[in-house]
């Protein structure tokens, strides 16, 4: 059986500030919503007042929406609470 190419796994993501109104959004590629949510954040320099960010990620092909927490000092993600 071949295997499958990474980027064939990529999906759209719509990604913005959970504070911020979803017009602000921009698409990222991602092999999951947390990859999307720090692939934005590595293209985006993201301010913020505290050590963490709210990131909403939308899957443009299913509409599947999900808030993440992340740790902008290690990277690591938590769901909104």
């Amino acid at each position: 059986m071949p295997a499958v190419s990474a980027a064939r796994l990529q999906r759209r993501f719509s990604v913005h500030g959970a504070e911020e109104n979803p017009s602000r959004a921009h698409l990222v590629e991602g092999v999951s919503f947390e990859d999307a949510a720090l692939h934005f954040l590595e293209d985006r320099h993201v301010e913020a007042a505290a050590d963490e960010v709210s990131l909403l990620v939308e899957d443009c092909e299913t509409g599947e929406r999900q808030c993440f927490r992340v740790d902008l000092s290690t990277g690591e993600t938590a769901p909104c609470d």
